[in-house]
């Protein structure tokens, strides 16, 4: 017989986790269900482990430029310290108890395997089938999309689970896309010694932010020694004798290891979503402001098609959760998304780039300030690569999208994350007062060239 609950929660990661146990301390009966491990892919395979790494490769760094501002430096990298910490500090090896743990100690009850809707209010996990009386919650997630590449699906290759899960920086790397998991990934195995070289099918790095992000990431990557191709579409990858070795038109270069990193799909296709009338044959699934997908249905993070950000999921599990216990809110808003790609230098935007501006008929004055030029940039000297860029709407006065990017971007960026969210008229932005000397200083100098 079907056991009756209050609410499942299909996904585990960080939303799905959030949204059970905040609903389970308010007293529902909440079932979790997980097949793999309870946070999802953040703490495992995504933002923890990988900004561990880039924390460690940036050290790298800032000991290199200890020779143009204090004296003289001697550095040897060593990954075992980044792998151990991985391990010891971010994933308990893989382990989940903890996170279990804590789930349960907020009163949920997790159940391991893969969830079915069979008809409204039904899911099925195995042979185990519940009655749902308020909520169906979705957060399955994403995995890593690989390309149809000629040879490719027959070899050892990395996936971004692969590489955090490295014991040692390999000899060689290639890197198949140019997005900020690609990149971040890229970089740091470099400053650990690796040679990488990066392969974009499209004509730039970074192709979702503004020309500019990809143009300087570029830039940096080819003074610290990484070959960057872009509009180079990968044609075929072999694997002989321990090495990869990667054809695109005139190029063959080879390597050790092989990371794709050329996007992510959803996780929606099996879970019996046509049950209750709701189509699951895009990439994501077609969500109202409070996360509905129909009466009792309810879907969170990746596979909203909002923003694949553990920022994102956890913002829509307090909307969903909030609508569950009847505490009424406001729903989601999407127009001041922030985002970072934890590069060096850090590339953090929100909202709209200026092409999707002017695709939405936007009247768009941009302005660019390069912090090389600004007094922070000039004191900071070595790895002062960087710019502000705001766009913004001249008939509303408003900004509605920017970009920080430079040593600490990622931080710059939450002054103008609030500006786009709160629509701050430009007047009252140019009157603030701007601490001196800061990279967020930029800012201002941006808001003067409009």
């Amino acid at each position: 017989m079907a056991e009756q609950v209050d609410v499942v929660v299909v996904g585990m990661g960080p939303g799905g986790e959030s949204a059970a146990a905040e609903l389970a301390r308010a007293g529902l009966s909440v079932i979790g269900v997980e097949r793999r491990l309870v946070g999802g892919e953040c703490p495992y395979y995504g933002c923890v482990p990988t900004k561990m790494m880039v924390r460690a490769a940036d050290a790298l760094a800032e000991a290199g430029r200890v020779a143009g501002l204090a004296g003289a430096a001697d550095v040897s990298p060593d990954f075992a310290p980044v792998a151990q910490r991985i391990r010891g500090e971010a994933t308990d090896d893989w382990n989940d108890q903890v996170a279990v743990d804590r789930f349960e100690d907020a009163g949920g009850r997790l159940v391991r395997g893969e969830a079915v809707i069979t008809g409204p209010g039904a899911v099925r996990v195995g042979d185990r089938d519940f009655t749902v009386v308020k909520a169906i919650i979705l957060n399955t997630g994403t995995e890593p999309a690989v390309p149809p590449v000629a040879g490719l699906a027959d070899t050892p290759y990395w996936t971004n689970r692969d590489a955090v899960a490295a014991t040692e920086a390999p000899e060689s790397l290639i890197v198949l896309g140019g997005g900020a998991i690609g990149l971040e990934l890229a970089q740091a195995f470099s400053r650990f010694g690796t040679r990488v070289a990066v392969f974009e099918a499209a004509d730039r790095l970074l192709p979702l932010e503004e020309p500019e992000s990809g143009e300087l990431v570029a830039k940096v990557f080819a003074a610290e020694g990484i070959e960057v191709n872009t509009g180079t579409a990968v044609e075929s990858v072999a694997y002989d004798a321990g090495r990869f070795t990667v054809k695109a038109g005139p190029l063959e270069v080879d390597a050790e290891r092989l990371l794709v990193a050329t996007g992510r799909r959803p996780n929606i296709a099996n879970l019996g979503l046509d049950a209750v009338g709701v189509d699951a044959s895009g990439r994501s699934l077609d969500a109202d402001e409070h996360l509905r997908l129909t009466d009792g249905v309810y879907a969170i993070g990746d596979i909203v098609g909002e923003g694949a950000f553990t920022h994102m999921s956890m913002y829509q599990a307090k909307i969903v959760a909030d609508h569950v216990l009847g505490r009424g809110g406001p729903g989601a808003e999407y127009h001041a998304v922030p985002r970072v790609t934890f590069t060096d230098p850090e590339v953090g935007a929100v909202g709209l780039t200026e092409r999707q501006a002017r695709d939405q008929g936007i009247a768009v004055a941009t302005s660019v300030s390069e912090i090389p030029n600004s007094s922070r940039g000039w004191i900071h000297k070595a790895g002062n690569d960087g710019f502000v860029k705001l766009v913004a709407d001249t008939d509303r006065g408003v900004l509605v999208g920017a970009t920080a990017a430079g040593p600490a971007g990622g931080e710059v960026l939450s002054m103008l994350t609030l500006a786009v969210h709160e629509r701050t008229p430009l007047d009252r932005l140019r009157r603030m007062i701007y601490a001196y000397p800061t990279f967020h200083r930029a800012v201002e100098d941006a808001l003067s060239r409009l």
